[in-house]
């Protein structure tokens, strides 16, 4: 299934945002001052893989998020320049298109203004976007594709655009499970992940946050992970806002890919998918802002083989084009 991932991946790209089957997400929604451009996507996947976007040419959009692991990069913490860690784990930008808002805590709109979050983290690239632009305008091939593409020098504007074009197309669609619910493949996926998607959508609660197809709410919210945030710096939406009822709110990660993509929670510290069932069996930490349909619940050992097996169908294939 991994190999599928990698090999597929971006062979599907341009079929994606041009075939007329949209698959079970519906059509990819680019918006009306940044329209799919299949050169400007390949100029914005050219930008992502460059690591003279950090500050001292050591890391690209693509050292946390990789494709072959859904687009994450498989640790607890993300690693910067100068081997500084980030804040939280990195996030899939599968299917980042049909997010309603960026970043963990879902403090931003788009896509184009949150590619300069990274660009601009101590932490991450920690690059001076004037600095930066002087550096990718120096770059002959840059200058020229910018001039070409959007007829002016690499600016805020062409570095957004570009980038947000090509991760737009990062579509995860058309998995077994997919094949399964929506185009009735009996055979597509196993009795076991059919089990365990009848106890996920009908014995559990997991609906209620991470509904098909796009297998989160999108919403922010704090799942118990910590029962006290006192000695924790980040405490989530609270961050945004100063809100103490929104201490630990987090937003709600889409569940697609998700066998590809440990370890998890927006910290990384939950190390093994199990023990996210676990977790979750006990009815998280208990903290006062923990949204109440998170309670205690049993899962055998089967059940949870069962639930692991439903995740699986979940995995990324190659959608194939008309």
């Amino acid at each position: 299934m991994l190999l599928l991932f990698v090999l597929g991946f971006f062979l599907c790209l341009l079929s994606q945002c041009t075939s007329k089957d949209k698959g079970v997400l519906g059509p990819i929604p680019f918006p009306k001052d940044n329209p799919f451009n299949a050169e400007i996507a390949e100029f914005g996947k050219q930008l992502f893989f460059d690591k003279r976007l950090s500050l001292d040419n050591s890391v690209a959009c693509a050292t946390c998020h990789v494709p072959s692991k859904a687009f994450t990069d498989g640790k607890k913490l993300s690693e910067g320049i100068d081997g500084k860690l980030s804040m939280r784990n990195a996030p899939s930008l599968l299917n980042v298109a049909f997010q309603h808002t960026l970043m963990a805590d879902g403090q931003v709109p788009t896509i184009e203004m949150q590619a300069l979050v990274p660009l601009r983290d101590s932490a991450e690239m920690a690059n001076n976007i004037h600095q930066l632009l002087i550096k990718l305008n120096s770059i002959k091939e840059y200058r020229q594709k910018s001039l070409r593409l959007f007829n002016k020098e690499m600016d805020a504007y062409v570095l957004t655009r570009s980038l947000a074009n090509f991760q737009r197309t990062l579509i995860s669609d058309n998995s077994p499970f997919d094949r399964y619910y929506y185009k009735h493949e009996e055979s597509a996926i196993s009795k076991e992940a059919k089990y365990g998607w009848k106890i996920f959508s009908e014995e559990l609660y997991c609906t209620q946050c991470h509904p098909a197809p796009y297998f989160t709410n999108f919403a922010v919210e704090n799942n118990g992970l910590y029962a006290d945030y006192t000695k924790i710096d980040d405490k989530g939406r609270f961050r945004i806002n100063g809100d103490s009822a929104e201490i630990g709110s987090f937003k709600v990660p889409s569940l697609r890919n998700l066998t590809l993509t440990s370890p998890y929670m927006h910290d990384g510290s939950i190390e093994k998918l199990d023990d996210v069932l676990l977790f979750y069996s006990k009815g998280g930490n208990k903290h006062p802002n923990t949204n109440p349909v998170i309670s205690p619940f049993y899962l055998s050992k089967e059940k949870r083989y069962a639930l692991t097996e439903f995740f699986r169908s979940l995995e990324y294939v190659k959608l194939q084009s008309n």
